[in-house]
């Protein structure tokens, strides 16, 4: 039996740790809100994030992060991107050299274009073949209810991906391993771009073939990113690519599109994350990941149309418009 810690006790945070804890693990899932975790303890459920869902009675939460992290094989990480850089800085000194760190999160660093892994290894000192990543179709509320989903499990050393995909496995969940983490993180970070698009896109009353336009185009941004960073294009057509851009374009239950969709039907930035209630981490994302784009000379129209709405300099109606004036050229994988 593996122990596990889980920082933190938001939706997805919280669902992996039922996953972990159906799988047979002990886990120590960490809050901050004392509520939360007194509810989780007395009640089994995650009022705030997922309620009237049953979480595993042997699943423990704490508001010390130390007692979470006290003999962890696994430390598993879902907080907000931007945030993990300061908060990482505070939980290093607990982090045992032996412990694989997991990166639920999805996202690219503001200022410094860094994946959450090398903000991991960068403020740790852990050595990147001790950092795993998930990623994949992975919608936090079908998982918690324990209907079928799989996902990707990357890291450079294979056999710390598969000790945490022998973790992870129960009935409903099913976990692959990967090397490629570069991919994995940017197909993660990236489709949650084009689903703020799709959500614009579905605000404004456009239709199906709008969405597949966007969808599929947005695919090939990514996949031209991916190819100058070093990533597997393979990746871009599995579980970590087409699987999740699909899964969070789609739902109602994705946090991005309902932000986009917020933006499409007339609100603010700041009227749209408020509704949303929780992060939508595109919103941030989109500036880093342009820029990311511009340094190695990758063009990404969607993601500029996107940071274009976000950061005031375009309206939603001017949106299509500059999207559909581009001059046509082929298609081929990749352009």
């Amino acid at each position: 039996m593996n122990r596990v810690a889980v920082l933190s006790a938001g939706s997805w945070g919280t669902t992996f740790a039922a996953v972990l804890a159906d799988a047979g693990n002990e886990v120590v899932l960490h809050g901050r809100r004392r509520e939360v975790v007194d509810a989780i303890n007395a009640r089994h459920e995650n009022p705030v994030y997922l309620p009237g869902v049953a979480l595993p009675q042997s699943l423990r939460a704490t508001t010390d992060v130390a007692e979470a992290l006290a003999g962890a094989d696994h430390l598993v990480v879902s907080i907000p991107a931007q945030s993990l850089r300061a908060n990482l800085t505070a939980w290093a000194p607990l982090i045992e050299p032996r412990t694989l760190v997991v990166s639920l999160m999805k996202g690219i660093e503001t200022h410094t274009g860094l994946r959450m892994s090398e903000v991991i290894t960068e403020v740790t000192g852990i050595p990147a073949e001790r950092v795993a990543v998930v990623s994949g179709p992975n919608l936090a509320r079908e998982i918690a209810a324990r209907q079928p989903a799989a996902s990707v499990i990357a890291c450079r050393d294979e056999t710390a991906a598969k000790a945490l995909q022998n973790a992870c496995v129960t009935p409903y969940f099913r976990p692959y391993t990967n090397t490629d983490v570069v991919g994995c993180e940017l197909g993660g970070a990236v489709k949650n771009v084009i689903a703020l698009a799709i959500g614009l896109a579905a605000g404004m009353g456009l239709g199906n073939n709008a969405r597949a336009l966007l969808m599929t185009r947005g695919l090939a941004e990514t996949a031209r990113l991916g190819a100058v960073m070093g990533a597997d294009p393979l990746t871009f057509s599995g579980l970590a690519g087409v699987g999740d851009l699909i899964a969070t374009c789609s739902s109602p239950l994705s946090r991005n599109r309902a932000f986009g969709e917020h933006l499409g039907q007339g609100m603010t930035v700041a009227e749209a994350t408020t509704a949303t209630s929780q992060t939508a981490e595109g919103v941030k994302s989109s500036q880093s990941i342009l820029e990311l784009a511009r340094r190695h000379g990758v063009e990404m129209p969607i993601t500029e149309v996107v940071v274009a709405v976000i950061n005031g300099t375009a309206t939603v109606d001017e949106a299509a418009s500059m999207l559909m004036n581009r001059s046509p050229k082929p298609e081929r994988y990749g352009v």
